[in-house]
């Protein structure tokens, strides 16, 4: 990891009003790593495949047990069951069968990703630091307000340090918007939405996470 430090983002409050400023932990400060964000999340993809995908045999599609015609005298080709795999509605050869896609890319490689993540969202400025979110209600009008407040628009990942059932449920309906704790941030979700939301508390929790 890069020992740059003393990165500091604005501190904002819900109603978007600055609060001074954070610096930042040295996980924000991670050199651009292209190629190891691009094999963390192939690996992420890989392993949310549902591999159930299937296709039968010549020994499991129903029918077939007799011989259809005698083996010589015929004038035709040799055949011995109507579900060989070059007939109509025979079996399938070397056809997909349920597997597993998912691997596991060593857990060095795959945290200096997400702070690879995490400091490409800081330098494109797409990083945003609230000082906590605490809504009167778990309305999502309340939510969108809050995000209007910050001038976030477009998709935004919302990162809090522990359980927030007021948020998470008033950001469900938002189709935009994605709410996760420290302990489930990744790389695919950090890329995938263009703004990244995250506590003061969250960042210390990400760091603490990280520094492990």
């Amino acid at each position: 990891m890069s020992e740059v430090a003393n990165i500091a983002a604005p501190l904002r409050g819900m109603d978007g009003a600055d609060q001074g400023t954070l610096e930042l932990p040295v996980i924000f400060a991670e050199r651009p790593r292209e190629h190891l964000l691009f094999e963390v999340v192939q690996m992420q993809q890989a392993s949310r495949r549902a591999g159930t995908h299937s296709t039968k045999t010549r020994g499991e599609v129903s029918g077939g047990g007799i011989k259809p015609w005698r083996q010589k005298g015929t004038g035709r080709a040799r055949a011995g069951s109507i579900r060989s795999p070059i007939w109509e509605g025979g079996g399938t050869t070397f056809g997909p069968r349920p597997r597993d896609y998912s691997y596991r890319l060593p857990a060095k490689a795959r945290r200096v990703a997400l702070c690879a993540a995490l400091s490409d969202r800081q330098r494109l400025g797409t990083l945003t630091v609230i000082e906590e979110i605490k809504l009167p209600e778990a309305k999502t009008k309340r939510v969108a307000a809050m995000l209007s407040a910050l001038g976030l628009e477009g998709t935004v990942l919302i990162v809090e340090s522990g359980v927030n059932g007021d948020l998470e449920r008033a950001a469900r309906n938002l189709p935009r918007v994605k709410v996760l704790r420290t302990e489930g941030v990744n790389v695919y979700d950090v890329l995938r939405h263009q703004h990244l939301l995250i506590t003061r508390n969250a960042v210390a929790a990400l760091a603490e996470r990280l520094a492990k």
